[in-house]
Protein backbone atom coordinates (compact mmCIF):
# COMPACT_ATOMS: atom_id res chain seq x y z
CA UNK A 1 0.00 0.00 0.00
CA UNK A 2 0.92 3.12 -0.74
CA UNK A 3 1.80 5.14 2.78
CA UNK A 4 0.17 8.56 3.74
CA UNK A 5 2.59 9.06 6.18
CA UNK A 6 5.83 10.38 5.20
CA UNK A 7 4.99 10.69 1.43
CA UNK A 8 6.45 13.41 -0.41
CA UNK A 9 4.56 12.84 -3.94
CA UNK A 10 2.08 9.49 -3.97
CA UNK A 11 3.60 7.37 -1.24
CA UNK A 12 5.05 4.96 -3.08
CA UNK A 13 8.55 4.88 -1.65
CA UNK A 14 7.36 5.14 2.42
CA UNK A 15 5.20 2.14 1.31
CA UNK A 16 7.94 0.15 -0.57
CA UNK A 17 10.14 1.44 2.34
CA UNK A 18 7.63 -0.10 5.33
CA UNK A 19 6.91 -3.26 3.51
CA UNK A 20 10.28 -4.50 2.40
CA UNK A 21 11.57 -2.97 6.12
CA UNK A 22 13.94 -0.37 4.61
CA UNK A 23 14.79 3.32 5.13
CA UNK A 24 12.40 5.48 3.30
CA UNK A 25 15.31 7.61 2.20
CA UNK A 26 17.22 4.62 0.84
CA UNK A 27 14.30 3.82 -1.20
CA UNK A 28 14.19 7.18 -2.94
CA UNK A 29 17.87 7.50 -3.20
CA UNK A 30 17.46 4.10 -5.21
CA UNK A 31 15.23 5.02 -7.21
CA UNK A 32 16.83 8.71 -7.76
CA UNK A 33 19.55 6.68 -8.86
CA UNK A 34 17.82 4.04 -11.08
CA UNK A 35 16.05 7.05 -12.87
CA UNK A 36 19.25 8.89 -13.51
CA UNK A 37 21.09 5.61 -15.27
CA UNK A 38 18.36 4.35 -17.20
CA UNK A 39 17.50 7.65 -18.57
CA UNK A 40 13.82 7.92 -17.18
CA UNK A 41 13.02 4.31 -16.82
CA UNK A 42 12.83 4.61 -12.83
CA UNK A 43 10.25 7.78 -13.06
CA UNK A 44 8.33 5.26 -15.35
CA UNK A 45 8.57 2.70 -12.67
CA UNK A 46 7.33 4.89 -9.95
CA UNK A 47 4.68 6.02 -12.29
CA UNK A 48 3.67 2.68 -12.95
CA UNK A 49 3.56 1.83 -9.02
CA UNK A 50 1.43 5.22 -8.50
CA UNK A 51 -1.27 3.55 -10.71
CA UNK A 52 -1.14 -0.10 -9.70
CA UNK A 53 -0.29 0.17 -5.76
CA UNK A 54 -3.39 1.18 -3.29
CA UNK A 55 -3.44 3.90 -1.63
CA UNK A 56 -3.30 3.56 2.23
CA UNK A 57 -7.42 2.97 3.69
CA UNK A 58 -7.99 2.13 -0.25
CA UNK A 59 -9.41 -1.01 -1.17
CA UNK A 60 -8.91 -0.39 -5.20
CA UNK A 61 -5.57 0.94 -6.93
CA UNK A 62 -6.50 3.97 -9.18
CA UNK A 63 -5.96 1.19 -11.84
CA UNK A 64 -8.39 -0.78 -11.07
CA UNK A 65 -11.16 2.02 -10.73
CA UNK A 66 -10.84 3.05 -14.19
CA UNK A 67 -11.25 -0.21 -15.24
CA UNK A 68 -14.11 -0.40 -13.12
CA UNK A 69 -15.33 2.57 -14.41
CA UNK A 70 -15.35 1.41 -18.03
CA UNK A 71 -17.05 -1.66 -17.19
CA UNK A 72 -19.67 0.30 -15.69
CA UNK A 73 -20.15 2.88 -18.79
Amino acid sequence: MRDRKGRMVAGVCAGVARYFGLDVTLVRVIVAVVSVITGGAGVLAYLAAWVIIPGEGETTSIAQNLIGAKQDA
